[in-house]
């Protein structure tokens, strides 16, 4: 059985929430201009980004293959696109934006987050990236293909 037990440390209450926040504010900065450099260098243009090592090394769509793609999408406003490069982009991003938040919330008010998932987690969240991963490959399935 296979658990994952994740809790914070508690911040130190001498030091200021001014000085608790440096490290999601710079992630968040850090963060942002890289989505604005996504979305001003655009993905679908050839010799913009690297391929996909996956994909040049095996030639298989891995589950992140289309994910740049449809990040510069989203910095668009173009949700559909989105889903189009990659179906399970917009919810992983939008799980990386809860993810910060909960971050930035602990480190604002000084408490752990306490996070303790079903020993079946690891379990369902590797078998649904793998059925993913199978599913994009399957010819003429072009709606999981990143293509």
């Amino acid at each position: 059985m296979v658990a994952i037990h994740l809790e914070a440390a508690p911040s130190d209450p001498a030091v200021g929430r001014g000085r608790r926040l440096v490290a999601p504010v710079v992630t968040a900065a850090a963060t942002a201009l890289a989505t604005v450099y996504v979305a001003q260098v655009d993905p679908n243009q050839p010799g913009h980004y690297p391929l996909c090592p996956t994909y040049a090394l095996a030639g298989i769509w891995c589950p992140g293959c289309g994910m740049l793609r449809a990040t510069h999408d989203l910095a668009h406003l173009d949700v559909a696109g989105a889903m189009a490069r990659n179906p399970i982009a917009p919810l992983v991003l939008l799980g990386l934006v809860v993810l910060w938040g909960a971050w930035a919330w602990s480190r604002w008010t000084g408490r752990p987050v306490r996070w303790q998932p079903a020993p079946w987690t690891p379990w369902v969240v590797g078998a649904l990236v793998l059925a993913f991963t199978v599913a994009r490959n399957i010819p003429g399935w072009t709606w999981a293909s990143p293509a």
